[in-house]
This record gives structure tokens, C-alpha cells and sequence, in this order.
């Protein structure tokens, strides 16, 4: 173990490794307020649970653009570096809500203002997962691409060591702090990412904004493989192929009208790359191949209403639930994730990925049952209590859900043509997020028109037999996975 961090230390420096691990750790250490967040409008705004679901959609809804933030930095350097001037700017963005937030009670007593708060705070820490995904893209690729795994794991185990602190503390601080005092205190960890971006060095951007993406020969390449399985991506490519010609023959500017106006030459290489990295996305987005297995992605989220919100008012009203035992469940859910995903590596790799989807959707429905089990008061009979059903719920249901998201990763990772990797995997997350936020607003829907609201759980029962329904309408579109797909090989 301490070898293998030496290695990973020498090979690209201690500074970028703390600025990976901080910002992972600061990801899943958001448990921590966000938990306070939720009795922050349950309990002193007095929201119903229907109205808390729908603060939280769109509060999150900064993270279903995420491609956006990749292309603008990307193609538009600031000071001659695409990376951390927008790292900087992200963490500010983080930063800077929750001090006020934690200063200024006008602020916390708006439903209003609240949610443009959460919202402009998570639109900072999503441009900053973009920008940090990219930093390390570039450094596997420039350092050592033997190393990319072993940097992936290295985030993924710092955001999971976030999260299981994050939620362990976050339940202590709501019983013993208040509110506000929780919103300064997390504001540590973006105070000090921004005093860590210092730290790393980076290469300023060469004249050409975005080079990467103006070259797409081996994107071509990707696209006629993927013939094969859907022909009719022939025709795009011939088209493309037609308009890189007609690109060629326009004449280029002389270099006195260039003199002349260097910022309108500016402005039109940037206008230029951000144009092309677009165009470049949409075309690979519209590849058969990458387009129907993301397709059903996004509609295995949004046919299945999330309830989440309207379950926490439950446990906390009717279950009479502390802060402190749902942050321990939070913590038993993240090692239920850990294990999902063990799980999986070792088992089921060589399992299609249909049929592993297939198996994801039973067992959350089971997830689902085991809440109306819970509803009923069912397990009371059985001597079960309640806070072991939910502990069991929690591990079972990050387990399965985690089991769900990683053939999502796979084909994301496998999917991407060479040259846009980067870019294409965040439109792939931010349609994963997207797919969350609309199913977050179906959730928040459904417990309006059922009349579910705090203190009035009576169709409770009713809204999760609906969603147990709801989960095996993806199952109808499994065709659009592809067939013989397995977690070893995608073709």
C-alpha cells in the first residue's frame, strides 16, 4: 500500500494528488450540510414534503450541464490555462453560498433564496468535478496512462471516506449545533481547496484553443465501427467528410487585417472552437450506438418517481427518527455502495449487462417493498424494528442502485470516441443527472396530487406501490442495450 502511493507520488507530485484527494473527499463530505439543508426546510420553513422535493430538483439541477462547463473551459483559457483559473472560480462558487447562508438568516428564511443559494453552490462544485476529471485525464495521459486506475480508485475511495464522515458527523453536529453554525463550519473544505489550487502548476494552453477536437480522424474511424451494428451512421459520416472539404476552401485572412483586429481574431477562434467541440459532441451523440444505450438510461430515471424527500419526512415525523441514527444509515448506505460495487467486479463482469439491468430493476422494486413493509407497520408484527428495517433498506438500496450505475459507467467509458473522451463522458453523467432531477420533480409530483404532506402520510402506501410499478417499465426497453454487452466486453 505505501509503495504503491510512493508511486503514485512520483509520478504526478504530491500537490495534484492532495487536490484530487480534497476535492473527492469535499464531494462526499457534502452529506455533512446537505443533511442539515433537509431540516433546514422541513422544520423551519415548513415545507411539505412535495415542495422540499422540488427545492432539491432544482437546486441539483447544475449538475445535468455538466458538458457545458467542460467545453467552456476547454475552449476558452483564462490567462493562457484551461483548468485551474476555473477551478478557482468553482470553488468560490462553493464557497461563497454557504457563508452566507451561515451569516445572513435572510438568506435561510427564503425558500426562495435558499434554493438559489443551493443552486449557485452546486453549480460550483459541479464545474469543479468537470475541471478535476479533466485535470486528471490529462495528467494519466501526459504522466502515465499505467496509472489511470489506480488515480481513479485513489478519488473514488477519497469521495467514499468523505461521505461516510460527512454523514456520521453531520447527524452529531444537527443534534448538537446550530444550523448555521453547520453551514460555516463546512465552508472549511472549499476555503481549503481554494488555498490548494495555489499549489499545482499548469502548463499554459498553447495559441489554438480546444486542438483536440478540430482533429476527429480517429472519431471517424470510431463512427464507421460502429456501422456495423447501425448502418445508417454511414450517411453522417459521408456528410461530415463533404464539409470538412468545403471548410478548406476559404481563404484565410491577410496578416494586415489580422494586426489590425487581434481581438476580433480572438473572439472568432474562440466562437470557432466552441462551435466545433458542439458539433462534434452532437455528432457523436447521435451515433446509434452511443445514443440508444444512454436513451434508456435516461428513461429507466424518469418512469420511476423518486420519493426520497417524501420518505425522509416520514422516518423523521412518523418513525420519530434522530438526525443522528439517519446519519448512521447514510453510512451503512455508503458501505452498502462499496459493496455493490466489489460485488460486481467480482462477480458479475461476465454477466450481459441487460441482464444484469434486469436483475438491478427486481431488486430495487424489492428495495421499494421493503418501504411499504415499513409504511404498513407489517415488520412490527414480525418484531423487526423500525430502525433495523431502514438500516437494512439503506445498505440493500445504494447495494443495487450501485450495481445499476456500473454498467452505466462502462458503457460511458467504452462508448466515447478518441479526442472528446472527456467531454462525452460528462454529457453522459449530466444526462444520468438529469434523468435524477426529472425524476425528482415526477417524485415531488406524484406526492402532490396523492396529497402526501407532513403529517398526512395516509396515501403513502399507495405512491410506493405506484413506484414498485413504475420500476419495471425500463425492463420494456432493455432492447436498446446492446445484446451481447458484458462488463468485460462492450462490442
Amino acid at each position: 500500500m505505501i509503495h504503491w502511493l510512493k508511486q503514485l507520488r512520483s509520478a504526478f507530485g504530491v500537490a495534484f494528488l492532495w487536490l484530487v484527494c480534497l476535492i473527492y473527499f469535499t464531494q462526499g463530505f457534502r452529506s455533512f450540510v446537505w443533511t442539515a439543508v433537509s431540516y433546514q426546510l422541513k422544520d423551519r420553513l415548513q415545507l411539505s414534503p412535495s415542495a422540499s422535493q422540488f427545492v432539491f430538483s432544482v437546486a441539483f439541477f447544475p449538475w445535468s450541464i455538466k458538458p457545458l462547463y467542460g467545453i467552456i473551459s476547454d475552449c476558452i483559457p483564462i490567462g493562457g490555462k484551461k483548468r485551474t483559473p476555473y477551478l478557482v472560480i468553482s470553488t468560490i462558487l462553493s464557497l461563497v453560498p454557504w457563508l452566507l447562508l451561515g451569516l445572513d438568516s435572510t438568506s435561510r428564511s427564503s425558500s426562495l433564496y435558499l434554493m438559489i443559494f443551493l443552486t449557485i453552490q452546486n453549480l460550483g462544485s459541479a464545474m469543479a468535478d468537470v475541471v478535476i476529471d479533466a485535470m486528471i485525464a490529462e495528467a494519466v495521459r501526459i504522466e502515465k496512462s499505467s496509472f489511470a486506475g489506480d488515480l481513479q480508485s485513489v478519488s473514488w475511495f477519497a469521495m467514499a471516506v468523505g461521505g461516510i464522515c460527512g454523514s456520521l458527523l453531520g447527524g452529531y453536529a444537527l443534534n448538537n449545533l446550530n444550523i448555521e453554525t453547520i453551514f460555516l463550519l463546512f465552508t472549511v473544505l472549499p476555503a481549503l481547496q481554494l488555498l490548494s489550487c495555489v499549489l499545482v502548476e499548469e502548463i499554459p494552453a498553447g495559441s489554438e484553443p480546444l486542438p483536440e477536437l478540430l482533429d476527429s480522424s480517429e472519431f471517424e474511424e470510431k463512427s464507421k465501427m460502429s456501422n456495423d451494428t447501425y448502418p445508417d451512421t454511414k450517411k453522417s459520416s459521408t456528410r461530415r467528410r463533404k464539409g470538412q472539404k468545403k471548410g478548406k476552401k476559404g481563404p484565410s485572412n491577410g496578416k494586415s487585417e489580422t494586426q489590425k483586429k487581434p481581438s476580433k481574431s480572438l473572439v472568432s477562434k474562440l466562437f470557432q472552437s466552441l462551435k466545433a467541440a458542439a458539433i462534434e459532441l452532437c455528432r457523436a451523440f447521435k451515433q446509434p450506438i452511443i445514443f440508444r444505450p444512454m436513451a434508456w438510461f435516461f428513461i429507466a430515471h424518469i418512469t420511476v418517481p423518486n420519493l426520497s424527500t417524501v420518505m425522509f419526512y416520514y422516518q423523521t415525523e412518523v418513525l420519530q427518527l434522530d438526525a443522528s441514527f439517519l446519519g448512521t444509515a447514510r453510512v451503512v448506505g455508503w458501505l452498502g455502495l462499496m459493496l455493490g460495487t466489489f460485488i460486481y467486479n467480482r462477480y458479475l463482469t461476465n454477466m450481459t449487462l441487460r441482464k444484469s439491468l434486469l436483475f438491478a430493476h427486481i431488486g430495487l422494486s424489492i428495495t421499494i417493498l421493503l418501504d411499504m413493509v415499513l409504511v404498513a407497520r407489517t415488520n412490527l408484527g414480525y418484531g423487526v424494528s423500525d430502525k433495523t428495517m431502514v438500516l437494512f433498506g439503506s445498505a440493500l438500496g445504494d447495494a443495487i442502485n450501485q450495481l445499476k450505475f456500473m454498467p452505466f459507467l462502462i458503457l460511458s467509458g467504452r462508448l466515447c470516441p478518441p479526442g472528446i473522451e472527456g467531454t462525452l463522458f460528462a454529457l453522459f453523467m449530466s444526462i444520468n443527472n438529469l434523468g435524477n432531477t426529472v425524476g425528482s420533480f415526477m417524485g415531488a409530483g406524484l406526492a402532490s396530487l396523492l396529497g402526501i404532506s407532513s403529517g398526512s402520510f395516509e396515501n403513502m402506501f399507495a405512491g410506493l406501490a405506484l413506484q414498485v410499478f413504475c420500476t419495471y417499465i425500463p425492463v420494456l426497453f432493455l432492447f436498446l442495450i446492446p445484446k451481447e454487452a458484458t462488463g468485460v466486453s462492450a462490442s
